[in-house]
C-alpha cells in the first residue's frame, strides 16, 4: 500500500508543477489571466485523469498502456479545450 500512496502523491506533485506554469506566466504577460476557479478546475481535471491512468494502467497489460495513455490524453484535451473556450457541454 505504500507504493499506491506514493504514486498518487506523485500525480498530485506533477499536477502542482503543471499548474505553476500558468501561475508564473501570469506575472510576465497579460495573455494569461486565470482566476482561482480556473486553477481549481484544472487541478481537479489533471489529478483525476492522472489517477484514472494509474488505476487503469495497473490492471492493463504493458502493451496497452500507451493506448490507454493516448485515449485518456485525447479525452483530457477535448474537455480542456471545451472549458477553455467556454463551451461547457456538461
Amino acid at each position: 500500500m505504500v507504493f499506491a500512496k506514493s504514486v498518487f502523491v506523485r500525480v498530485l506533485m506533477i499536477t502542482g508543477l503543471v499548474l505553476l506554469m500558468p501561475l508564473v506566466a501570469m506575472y510576465f504577460t497579460d495573455e494569461v489571466s486565470w482566476q482561482a476557479m480556473d486553477f481549481m478546475a484544472a487541478g481537479v481535471l489533471l489529478s483525476s485523469f492522472g489517477s484514472v491512468f494509474v488505476l487503469v494502467a495497473r490492471r492493463a497489460q504493458p502493451k496497452y498502456r500507451v493506448v490507454i495513455a493516448v485515449a485518456l490524453g485525447m479525452v483530457l484535451m477535448v474537455i480542456w479545450t471545451e472549458l477553455a473556450v467556454g463551451l461547457c457541454i456538461f
